[in-house]
């Protein structure tokens, strides 16, 4: 490896160890990633133990039954570990399931935060029915099947009189995919989201380029990517295509970045295009 000159002075004078004999890693080049493995196999699954590193000094073994599950933080939908104790039956952490073919257990910090929703002191477990004012705060619980009654009620009332005084809001576009096919064979066009917002003008765009909702491009043998205000570090659900452009690159495909802001990834790219904030849509 190449030394600059005040290493090589360094090392004559003996002010450092010689380190003109460390392996040369920029002959090292990584093509592709390598498989993780500081995870439970399979087999293990069913009765999997670790030490509790809560009880360090002490080593006490905690057995766990791990459970394959989706992330849902947003719409990647990677794959989950679900750690749950044998003991409690309370799900005690996730990490990502390298068995996915889609995230591969390499999960953004959404993923094992999961476990904050999961014990989340105000999470509502069971329907509620406001008891006063607007704004009071005062709820009462009642059963699933008085609050499908209700709901179903007043929506087809509201139908009866028009059939565009419906609008429903739903957080994360997915789950809800029941409820949208019966509304929509009532007639109702009224299904709102944060999707709207977040990936409404990339999806038009697709729609109308491609004929097809989110194509997943074949990244990791492509040659030149272009990303138009799309970014690898902060996407909402950007992990597995950013694996797979990561990859490209490390077979040397060049990446281009449309954006008006430096971003980390256009930082990383082979060309950044800063255009007029707006003028690249």
């Amino acid at each position: 490896m190449k030394r600059s000159w005040i290493e090589t002075f360094s090392e004559s004078i003996g002010l450092i160890p010689k380190i003109s004999d460390r392996p040369d890693w920029s002959e090292f080049v990584m093509e592709e990633p390598r498989e993780l493995y500081k995870y439970p196999d399979p087999s293990e699954w069913d009765d999997f133990t670790e030490l509790d590193p809560l009880a360090w000094p002490e080593k006490k073994e905690r057995h766990y039954s791990i459970v394959p599950t989706t992330c849902f933080n947003c719409e990647s939908a990677c794959g989950l570990l679900a750690y749950v104790d044998k003991d409690s039956n309370q799900v005690r952490k996730f990490e990502g399931n390298p068995h996915h073919p889609g995230s591969r257990g390499r999960n953004c910090a959404k993923g094992p935060a999961t476990i904050n929703q999961i014990n989340d002191t105000e999470r509502i477990l069971y329907p509620l029915k406001r008891v006063g004012e607007r704004g009071e705060g005062k709820w009462e619980r009642i059963s699933w099947d008085q609050a499908l009654e209700e709901i179903s009620e007043k929506i087809a009332r509201s139908i009866r009189k028009r059939k565009d005084g419906v609008v429903y809001h739903v957080g994360r576009p997915g789950h809800e995919g029941y409820a949208e096919r019966v509304l929509k064979a009532w007639g109702v066009d009224g299904h709102n989201s944060h999707t709207n917002i977040c990936s409404a003008g990339a999806r038009t765009g697709y729609a109308l380029w491609h004929k097809y909702d989110r194509p997943s491009p074949d990244h990791t043998n492509a040659k030149v990517i272009l990303l138009a205000s799309s970014h690898l570090e902060t996407g909402h659900y950007f992990n597995p295509h950013a694996q797979r452009i990561m990859e490209g690159m490390m077979k040397g495909a060049k990446l281009i970045v449309m954006d008006p802001r430096l971003s980390n990834t256009a930082s990383m790219a082979d060309e950044w295009m800063p255009t007029y904030p707006g003028s690249e849509t």
